[in-house]
């Protein structure tokens, strides 16, 4: 096993390794997950914070993405194409890494469809999850997911999230594995489950309206 396999999955993306606040980042996945930008004053509204307090947690994780008007465009779940397309309710969004799809469904409450290209291949692989975050399908059932174990405390995007990758099979990752010789792949039920606890980390960290909820404070 691994150095990653025997790490604690939720210390990823903990406030102390990514700085990444729970309480801002699940209400910001949410409003992303509607297909706009998000400005500084809904995620206020949605976090229950001051504007300066949303400002300082977003400064806090130097990855996150805004347009030229400075509303924001994706922190994980991003607006801007990446190699990892999620679908939700029609909404044509992405992620930075194939491990942030298993994650996010279950933070943001809404099934998903994953279509991902693997990198050794280019087989298409997709994946797709109830509102609750069960993975429904997986096409080829021979995917997995690579996973890297950090390096030193470096925006999480660069330094995790761009090395995670879905493959068609494990042989498919014959090479990442060769060039990544501290990296490790995981079938879609162990990654599912790495997922999972990271989001249950997350919900058990935040005050955030339940999707339902949220969408009808903000519908004011």
């Amino acid at each position: 096993m691994t150095t990653t396999a025997r790490q604690d999955p939720t210390y990823l993306l903990s406030p102390s390794r990514s700085g990444i606040d729970p309480g801002l980042f699940v209400p910001l996945l949410r409003l992303l997950a509607e297909g706009e930008p998000v400005t500084v004053a809904e995620l206020a509204t949605a976090s229950g914070r001051s504007e300066d307090t949303v400002r300082q947690g977003l400064a806090a994780v130097p990855d996150t993405e805004y347009d030229e008007d400075g509303r924001i465009l994706g922190l994980g779940l991003t607006l801007r194409p990446t190699p990892h397309r999620y679908t939700v309710a029609g909404e044509q969004l992405y992620t930075w890494c194939a491990l942030d799809t298993l994650i996010f469904p279950a933070l943001i409450g809404k099934a998903v469809t994953i279509e991902s290209t693997s990198p050794g291949s280019g087989t298409l692989i997709r994946v797709t999850t109830a509102p609750d975050g069960a993975v429904t399908s997986v096409q080829p059932p021979t995917a997995v997911v690579s996973l890297v174990n950090p390096a030193g405390a470096g925006p999480v995007r660069s330094s995790f999230c761009n090395q995670v990758h879905y493959f068609a099979s494990r042989e498919d990752a014959r090479t990442w594995l060769e060039t990544h010789p501290g990296g490790e792949v995981l079938d879609i039920e162990a990654a599912h489950r790495a997922g999972a606890a990271i989001a249950a980390s997350m919900l058990s960290n935040t005050t955030a309206p339940a999707p339902d909820a949220r969408h009808d404070c903000c519908a004011l």
